[in-house]
């Protein structure tokens, strides 16, 4: 893959990793146009820690001030209630999706990786965030953070496993169904992100290394920025855009992409 390749993956990766779109989906799609090969694996890799990498800067005072809600209870100190509940929630919260992986991995990287089932998924998924949005403007909203909450959102979390579905997308609608807001259910949703995206990024790259061969690391890098860059944009911009608008721009989208899909790789 050339520097110009390279560079649209990371701009890719960095957009609709944070977008309800799937970033997996649309990379999938992409590698089975242009021909996977060996490399694939270390640009997910790569591109996966450069995202979360955005993540971690972006909430950099969110995190401390979680650390410090930890570190203070742990020493039986006082401590914010709801800073401590958030951490729990993003700790009990994160435990579905690990299990989940586990259990699947072998068919993350076969069955699931599909382009029908992508288009079915970004059909499936857009019914979801309908259904969620339909819920959110007929029921209360209940804005604090619960552990139960936490574990919920893991749970619709899982549903991102499917390429297609979007890990993002997965997480706001669950906390949309749990009465939280959808600025409050995107920062939850990002958060929640930091230990899946960072831990898959890392094994990825470890079975890469461990399996050898070469890779165009120049390219990478170039990749690894823009999907950074494109990363803080994608979480300034959507944490923004949730406050004024709702799902139904991305569910748009979704329908019409899932719509190119079929008519390309739909075999008559």
């Amino acid at each position: 893959m050339d520097v110009f390749g390279a560079i649209f993956f990371g701009l890719l990766q960095g957009l609709t990793e944070f977008l309800p779109v799937s970033s997996t989906g649309h990379l999938v799609l992409l590698h089975e146009l242009f021909g996977a090969n060996s490399s694939d694996l270390a640009f997910d890799a790569v591109l996966q820690l450069a995202t979360v990498l955005a993540v971690i800067i972006y909430f950099r005072r969110d995190l401390m001030m979680l650390i410090n809600a930890m570190t203070r209870r742990l020493s039986r100190l006082p401590v914010n209630e709801k800073d401590i509940a958030l951490a729990y929630a993003l700790m009990i919260g994160t435990v579905p999706a690990v299990l989940a992986g586990l259990l699947l991995e072998s068919y993350m990287e076969t069955i699931f990786r599909r382009p029908l089932l992508v288009g079915a998924v970004l059909v499936l998924g857009s019914l979801l965030f309908a259904f969620a949005e339909w819920h959110y403007q007929n029921h209360k909203r209940e804005e604090k953070i619960t552990i139960r909450k936490g574990l919920t959102i893991g749970l619709f979390q899982c549903l991102a496993l499917v390429p297609g579905m979007s890990r993002s997308g997965a997480s706001i609608v669950g906390g949309m169904f749990l009465g939280l807001s959808r600025s409050e259910a995107a920062r939850f949703s990002f958060l929640l992100a930091i230990p899946i995206i960072l831990g898959s990024g890392l094994k990825k790259l470890v079975d890469l290394m461990m399996a050898g061969g070469t890779t165009d690391w120049s390219g990478l890098i170039f990749a690894a920025i823009v999907a950074f860059l494109s990363g803080l944009f994608a979480i300034h911009f959507m944490l923004s855009f949730v406050r004024r608008h709702t799902l139904w721009p991305f569910i748009w989208y979704r329908l019409i992409l899932s719509g190119v899909v079929f008519f390309i790789f739909w075999e008559v």
